[in-house]
């Protein structure tokens, strides 16, 4: 891991970027701590560091003011990495299925997500060994949004992450529903009700899956970015709950 570039925002969190080979990197850390704090890894989808960052660092403040480090990675084929085309087409092909009124097949999700997942998953994990090894980070660890296929493979083969909240709010292959009956951390899951670019059914059959003893599904009515602000501070309390 490389540090590029360091700057205290205004509430006095330590923003640094970094970069872990060719993956770029943002961790942010409270302003203050007497001792090392545990971390939450934020997921996002891949729409790019610089598009996502007004919500990532919105969503970074609020966990430094919990005293937590939280820190995101570039997914694969995304913002400034190389292109990548079969995702590209596969996003293609999604935005022409949806745009059409026709029901996206489980061909297309599968090779929207299931590659994505493939390549991103090691690339948390490696994320997370550097970060780890860093003096002012000491876990434990948890995982927040982003894809929710990503959390769900992450939370069944990393044991460092102890407890994840995840957003119901993307396609979900079939294949996944397996690997979901392997999860048995914590779980605070997000659902808006009226998601235009959700199955509402499987996303609680995805939610009837998990074989966490402690999950809680958290339903509000409105699409996909309307998600209401006392959603967050309740994922606050969810972590706080089971990191510190």
């Amino acid at each position: 891991m490389r540090f590029t570039s360091e700057q205290r925002l205004d509430d006095g969190v330590l923003e640094r970027e970094f970069t872990l080979g060719e993956i770029p990197g943002i961790l942010w850390t409270p302003a203050s701590a007497s001792a090392p704090v545990p971390l939450i890894l934020l997921g996002h989808p891949p729409l790019g560091l610089r598009k996502m960052y007004p919500r990532l660092v919105a969503r970074a403040r609020h966990s430094a003011a919990d005293g937590f480090a939280t820190a995101t990675i570039e997914l694969p084929g995304s913002g400034d990495r190389p292109r990548w085309p079969a995702a590209e087409q596969a996003r293609a092909d999604l935005r022409r299925t949806m745009d059409a009124g026709e029901p996206v097949s489980d061909e297309i999700v599968d090779a929207l997500v299931l590659p994505l997942v493939e390549k991103a998953v090691p690339e948390w994990q490696a994320a997370l060994d550097a970060l780890l090894s860093l003096p002012e980070i000491g876990g434990p660890v948890g995982y927040s949004g982003g894809v929710i296929s990503i959390g769900i493979r992450l939370a069944a083969v990393e044991p460092r992450i102890v407890a994840a909240g995840l957003f119901a709010g993307s396609f979900v292959p079939r294949v996944m529903f397996e690997e979901a009956r392997q999860v048995t951390v914590p779980l605070h899951v997000l659902l808006q009700w009226d998601d235009e670019g959700n199955h509402r059914q499987a996303a609680l059959d995805l939610f009837d899956a998990f074989s966490s003893k402690e999950k809680s599904l958290h339903a509000n009515m409105g699409g996909h970015t309307g998600v209401p602000q006392f959603a967050g501070d309740a994922a606050a309390q969810f972590f706080t709950r089971h990191l510190k």
